[in-house]
C-alpha cells in the first residue's frame, strides 16, 4: 500500500484521469449515529483487499484512468461545506472529469450535485426519503438530500430507489410536488432492472449522477450507517444499479458509513460498490 489513504488502484495524474475521487469527512448533521466523517478513509483502506481483476466484468481497474484527490478540510458550519464541495465537483466536471466523491452524510449529496448544470437526472439509492424542507433547523442536514437537490435539478428529476421510510410531512410534500420514488419492497418484488427503467424514464434525461446512501442496503450487510433502516436491498440489488447506469454516469456520491459501527463489512461494501461503478464508468469507452 503506497500511501495509507489513497483508493487502490487510483493510479493517474488530475490530468490524465477520467474519474476522480475525492473525500469529505463530514457528519456534523447526523441525527441518530454520529461517525460518517472517518467513511473516506474506512472505504480507502478497504480498497486495498481486492483484485486489481474484476472477474465479472472481464476487466482490469488498471485499464480505467483513476485519481485520488485525497479529503477535503474538514469544514465546520454546513454552508462551508455546501461551497465547497460544489466548487470541487464545478472544477472537475468542467475540466471533464467524472467525480466520484466518497462520505461523510449525505449532505454532502446535494453539495456536489450542485457542481453540475441542471440538465442532468439524479437517482439516488436510499432508506428514506430525505425530502424534509428543513430538518432539525438545517435545510442541508442529511434528512433533506433531495429536497436540496431537487431545488437544483428539479423535482422531475430526481428518483429515489430502496425507499422504506419517510414522515407524514414528506408525504404530504411528495404528493403536492410530485416526486416520483421506487421502494424497497417493490424492488423485491419486480428486481432492480424495473426499477431502474422506471426511475430513468421519470427523470427522462441522458446524464445521470448516482447517489447512493449505504442505508438503502439492508442493515443485515451494510450495520454501520447512520440511521439503517430494516427491509433493504441485497448488495446484489445495488451491484446491478450501478451496473445499469454506468454508461449514463457523469458523477456519483456514496456516502454515511460510519465504521465505528461494526467490523468492516460496511466499508467493505461500500470499496466493491466504487470499485464496481469505475468499471461501469471506464467500460463505456
Amino acid at each position: 500500500m503506497p500511501e495509507p489513504f489513497s483508493f487502490a488502484d487510483a493510479n493517474a495524474s488530475l490530468d490524465e484521469a477520467e474519474i476522480v475521487l475525492y473525500g469529505v469527512p463530514y457528519d456534523r448533521t447526523a441525527s441518530f449515529r454520529a461517525g460518517a466523517r472517518l467513511g473516506p478513509n474506512a472505504i480507502r483502506e478497504a480498497s486495498w483487499n481486492f483484485e486489481t481483476y474484476l472477474m465479472d466484468h472481464g476487466r482490469s481497474l488498471a485499464d480505467v484512468r483513476v485519481c485520488d484527490l485525497g479529503n477535503t478540510d474538514e469544514y465546520g458550519p454546513v454552508k462551508d461545506m455546501v461551497e465547497g464541495v460544489r466548487r470541487i465537483s464545478h472544477d472537475l466536471v468542467k475540466r471533464g472529469k467524472v467525480p466520484i466523491v466518497l462520505g461523510g452524510e449525505h449532505s454532502i449529496a446535494p453539495a456536489s450535485v450542485m457542481g453540475f448544470d441542471d440538465d442532468i437526472g439524479v437517482l439516488g439509492i436510499d432508506a428514506h426519503l430525505d425530502f424534509r424542507d428543513e430538518y432539525l433547523g438545517e435545510r442541508f442536514s442529511h434528512a433533506c438530500s433531495a429536497r436540496r437537490i431537487a431545488d437544483h435539478v428539479g423535482v422531475d428529476d430526481v428518483v429515489y430507489m430502496g425507499v422504506r421510510s419517510f414522515s407524514a410531512e414528506e408525504a404530504e410534500d411528495l404528493e403536492r410536488l410530485g416526486l416520483t420514488y421506487v421502494s424497497a419492497f417493490d424492488i423485491h418484488e419486480k428486481g432492480p432492472d424495473r426499477a431502474v427503467e422506471r426511475a430513468l424514464k421519470a427523470v427522462d434525461q441522458e446524464k445521470i449522477y448516482l447517489t447512493i446512501d449505504l442505508d438503502g442496503v439492508d442493515p443485515a450487510y451494510a450495520p454501520a450507517v447512520g440511521n439503517p433502516e430494516p427491509f433493504g436491498l441485497t448488495p446484489l440489488h445495488v451491484k446491478s444499479i450501478i451496473d445499469a447506469l454506468g454508461p449514463r454516469l457523469v458523477g456519483m456520491d456514496l456516502n454515511e458509513v460510519a465504521p465505528g459501527w461494526d467490523h468492516g463489512q460496511t466499508a467493505l461494501l461500500a470499496a466493491r460498490l466504487v470499485r464496481e461503478a469505475i468499471v461501469a464508468i471506464g467500460s463505456r469507452k
